[in-house]
């Protein structure tokens, strides 16, 4: 996968596509491993690069969603449970089982989750990860021992699933163009055409790294830009009404210190209303999320102080340590695009489901769902495309289709187990240039070699491309990825053919980054 060839790809291409995707999110890119998956012609724009936006920061889980079934929607609980389930069969080698533990501190929390939790993996029959079990304090404090003891009395464990969400987005982009499809990065929408003046029939963009203009053909276009849906619904109908009530999501990253050992901590209830988690991650502690309301979308959300100090102050309810300010590795924000119902203001309440939505253009608009559900929300929207483009009815087959580096024994590669099979390719670049084996940065096990395999096979553009979801450098430690920013720059400016001035500027727009990922100092 490498964006030249899609840009050949798209030269070559003299018949209007059949189905033209906007938004490169697990979304859009979900929806492109399925129409391309039925035999149909697939082109999807991103208008940055793929997973840039909600996508790469999610809280890593593939679940059913615990706080779903305490708000009684079982529907999208036991529909997540069996994504969840199909998920870990086509990609082993980035999704895989953790085990949660619901700290208790008062009598009545113990039988009172221990019941859900029976509920929970009732409702997932057989695509379950495992059985909860109730757990004395002692039990509870071996598995977790930097949990809170004071008044503990045990706890509930349960399954659920954990995975790299940026990784995942780009193994779904290579079966993507393994099944045919034309992916580019880069390329902003930026008008539609109509048939007569009033139907869709193609789309204009612009190539953001030469500049370049195109305009092209296409039977039915979907909008799958998440929280950017409202705008491209805009640029179709000016009189379009808002259909996204957004929200922002924080997450902390903290060091392995402060949650050591493969268990993770859920907290079924917090002020806001939301359940939080601190999950292990890469070798790290992940903490979050919030859940506020918001009006703007910007592409580089910014965590607020108040977002900050509740997770920390969460956190401290729970770990023995209380985590601070100068704990924080690593922040970062995310918006769910909510679709609008009820009570706005509270998006706590608001429902994770999906809705597809037809503008009299022919327009089809997918919004709202969750990561675990992408496949399910993938084809529904392309059987929608089909009646619309008067296209030829084909299955789907993405429920069996093993995604790009599935590999069953990926935990035998080590630090580079996420990228499955692709991990004996970059071990052979290590072979063949044993400099490329050298860590960028004492702190992360991140290797040059993986830049380089970025470059030629992943589409990364970009040193943020690279430190952010190729890997998660950027996620998991800011200080550290600014620090391999230089060698990152040099190295893809090799395989790039960019010179010194292309280097500088990359480095400069990801000090830009940088500060998003960055906690903010307390007022």
């Amino acid at each position: 996968m490498n964006r030249p060839t899609s840009l050949q790809q798209l030269a070559a291409q003299t018949t209007p596509w059949d189905i033209a995707i906007i938004g490169g999110g697990a979304t859009g890119m979900g929806i492109a491993v399925d129409a391309a998956s039925r035999g149909y012609s697939v082109i999807l724009l991103e208008q940055h690069d793929f997973g840039k936006g909600t996508s790469s920061r999610s809280t890593k889980l593939v679940h059913g969603g615990v706080r779903y079934l305490q708000q009684g929607n079982i529907s999208l609980v036991m529909e997540a449970l069996k994504e969840r389930g199909l998920l870990l069969r086509n990609a082993p080698h980035l999704v895989h089982d953790l085990a949660f533990i619901v700290p208790n501190y008062a009598w009545w929390e113990t039988p009172f989750y221990g019941i859900g939790m029976k509920i929970y993996d009732m409702l997932a029959g057989k695509y379950g990860f495992g059985p909860s079990q109730i757990l004395s304090r002692d039990e509870v404090l071996e598995k977790i021992p930097t949990l809170e003891t004071d008044g503990l009395r045990g706890g509930v464990k349960y399954h659920d699933g954990q995975f790299d969400d940026s990784r995942l987005l780009i193994n779904l982009a290579q079966t993507a163009v393994e099944q045919g499809a034309c992916l580019i990065n880069y390329a902003r929408v930026t008008g539609f055409t109509k048939d007569e003046g009033y139907y869709l029939n193609g789309l204009t963009f612009t190539d953001q790294e030469s500049g370049t203009t195109h305009t092209i053909q296409a039977k039915s276009i979907i909008n799958a830009t998440g929280p950017f849906c409202d705008a491209v619904r805009k640029m179709d109908d000016t009189k379009a009404t808002d259909i996204i009530s957004p929200s922002q999501g924080v997450h902390i990253v903290l060091s392995r210190d402060f949650l050591p050992g493969n268990t993770a901590i859920m907290v079924p209830h917090t002020r806001d209303g939301r359940v939080m988690f601190a999950i292990p991650w890469h070798g790290h502690a992940l903490v979050g999320t919030t859940d506020t309301a918001i009006t703007d979308t910007p592409l580089e959300p910014l965590a607020l102080d108040e977002e900050i100090t509740f997770i920390l102050e969460t956190a401290s309810s729970y770990l023995a340590k209380d985590p601070t300010r100068d704990d924080i590795l690593s922040v970062f924000t995310g918006i769910r695009p909510l679709v609008k119902a009820g009570d706005a203001n509270n998006t706590a309440a608001l429902s994770r489901d999906h809705t597809i939505h037809i503008a009299s253009s022919g327009l089809l608009t997918i919004a709202g769902g969750k990561w675990t559900t992408y496949r399910k929300m993938a084809e529904d929207a392309v059987d929608h495309a089909i009646v619309l483009a008067h296209i030829e009815e084909r299955p789907c087959i993405t429920k069996d289709l093993h995604l790009h580096g599935f590999h069953q024994h990926s935990a035998n590669f080590g630090e580079l187990s996420y990228y499955g099979s692709d991990a004996r390719s970059i071990e052979q670049l290590i072979r063949d240039n044993p400099d490329l084996g050298k860590p960028l940065h004492p702190d992360l096990p991140i290797v040059a070699a993986q830049v380089i395999w970025a470059a030629r096979h992943e589409m990364a553009r970009t040193v943020e491309d690279f430190l952010a979801r190729r890997t998660r450098a950027l996620f998991l430690n800011s200080k550290a990825s600014q620090s391999m920013a230089p060698e990152v720059a040099r190295l893809l400016a090799q395989e790039l053919h960019q010179d010194e001035t292309w280097q500088q500027l990359q480095l400069a727009d990801f000090e830009k980054t940088l500060v998003a990922f960055q906690a903010p100092k307390a007022n």
